[in-house]
């Protein structure tokens, strides 16, 4: 789809605000977003346009048989690095946390409980992820969940001017600012693998 742009009076905000396809940050900085046709917007991405964050959807074409973080970089052409997956676990003494680490690396179950305040720890069972979090594997967002539960993100995060998480559904990715996601998921920064 190609965009036509012919100059106009007003403020970015004034103008834009309110299209499809169109995102206007907190500085007025428009972002044309990477809605093929129409992308239906997500609770997470409803949860973020109530807090004034701003985010770029991402669409990206699903492998039932590969929902791993390594193939949606591929799929997007980004560094996996850079695209963070969503964990969830449950600890002896906490309960529900969930971790947010890059996509080629695997959450250290020892880390993850001292940094959560649990003795140990283990991960969610699949079978527990949709009732617990309103979530399914592949499609499991750090933001909107049923009920909020003490999050934790690696470090990594912040090497990067934006991260990808996931958007709550399988095929759609949030693109966004690492300090926005640790503010509207009240991270704890820490270390998760080593």
């Amino acid at each position: 789809m190609r965009c036509r742009h012919t100059p106009c009076k007003g403020s970015p905000d004034t103008l834009a605000r309110g299209i499809p396809g169109i995102l206007v940050s907190s500085n007025n900085t428009i972002h044309h977003t990477s809605m093929s046709n129409k992308t239906n917007k997500t609770n997470a991405a409803r949860l973020l346009d109530a807090a004034g964050i701003a985010y770029e959807l991402i669409p990206y074409a699903v492998d039932e048989s590969d929902l791993s973080a390594v193939h949606v970089a591929a799929s997007l052409g980004e560094d996996v690095e850079q695209v963070f997956k969503t964990i969830v676990l449950r600890g002896d003494r906490t309960g529900h946390f969930v971790c947010i680490v890059p996509g080629e690396h695997e959450v250290d179950l020892k880390m993850a409980a001292r940094a959560s305040g649990n003795k140990k720890c283990e991960l969610l069972p699949l079978k527990e992820l949709l009732p617990t979090t309103g979530y399914i594997r592949g499609g499991c967002s750090p933001i909107g969940m049923k009920r909020h539960f003490p999050t934790y993100i690696h470090p990594t995060a912040l090497s990067y001017p934006s991260i990808y998480v996931s958007a709550g559904v399988r095929g759609l990715q949030l693109k966004m600012a690492p300090q926005d996601l640790i503010r509207i998921s009240q991270a704890e920064v820490c270390a998760l693998f080593a």
